[in-house]
């Protein structure tokens, strides 16, 4: 019987590659009595479930479309998680309330860092949604001189300034049908629209290839858009990269100890191949 329980919530679940990370970490690091699952629901429906949950729950991984709705059903919050008003990290507190944090920013930063931009890179994000918020984030952490949001509806960027603000990063709005422009002349770009949506400008793009490109998603991989940029020379960061990244910081607060991070990767690099 596990002691200590912790899992991923959303909906749709059934394909999220969470347990395998989390559940190989666990093995390796001699965490007996530890389990992680996977656990359908709505975001209407998280606040019912948490509150229900066992004291033997020390954390949950939430993805969509759950992020906002977690931030709210914590006694108390990161500040980064906060800024960008959502949580995809809830850890239980010894007095049983629990605490909301992002680990995507933190990923994210660590992934970005890892493929080579520095401060004063200058960034361009495609898309508005959730993920996007923790892009502009990511820029403040790492000392970005410029970000400019491109997306399909200019209202999207609007609703993003309230979150560019808190976090003290100057948005600048691109027009989405003068998206291969801004892609050519970024230093970064973080593409997190969804499946399909960029793969109109993947050879509209005259890269540089010094630019760096994240492409949030990873299922189909790779994207149009990483194709074209990889031809080009581009360093290329998958959806893949920051899923094992902010699961590494979502184990490290459950379990308080230091994930066995290669074990983690090569766990997710074989559901991958199989």
């Amino acid at each position: 019987m596990s002691t200590h329980r912790a899992g991923v919530l959303g909906k749709p679940i059934a394909h999220s590659l969470s347990p395998v990370i989390h559940t190989a970490g666990y093995a390796a690091a001699g965490l007996t009595g530890w389990s992680y699952t996977r656990i359908e629901c709505a975001a209407a429906e998280l606040p019912a479930l948490v509150a229900g949950l066992g004291r033997e729950w020390a954390g949950l991984s939430v993805t969509m479309p759950g992020k906002e709705t977690a931030l709210a059903v914590a006694a108390e919050a990161s500040p980064v998680a906060a800024a960008v008003g959502a949580a995809n990290t809830l850890v239980r507190r010894p007095d049983g309330s629990w605490y909301a944090d992002n680990t995507d920013v933190a990923g994210m930063v660590q992934v970005l860092t890892d493929a080579g931009v520095t401060a004063g890179a200058a960034v361009t994000v495609l898309g508005a949604g959730g993920t996007a918020r923790a892009a502009l984030a990511a820029a403040a952490q790492l000392a970005c001189s410029s970000v400019t949001v491109v997306a399909r509806r200019p209202e999207a960027v609007d609703e993003l300034r309230p979150v560019a603000d808190a976090l003290g990063v100057v948005l600048t709005p691109g027009d989405w049908a003068d998206a291969p422009r801004h892609l050519a002349a970024a230093d970064v770009v973080v593409s997190t629209v969804p499946k399909g949506v960029a793969d109109p400008l993947a050879g509209a793009v005259a890269w540089r290839s010094s630019t760096v490109l994240f492409d949030a998603l990873y299922d189909p991989w790779p994207t149009p858009l990483a194709t074209a940029a990889d031809e080009a020379g581009c360093r290329i960061v998958s959806g893949l990269d920051l899923l094992l990244a902010q699961a590494i910081g979502q184990f490290e607060q459950f379990t308080g100890v230091a994930a066995p991070r290669a074990v983690m990767a090569a766990a997710l690099a074989a559901a991958i191949t199989t």
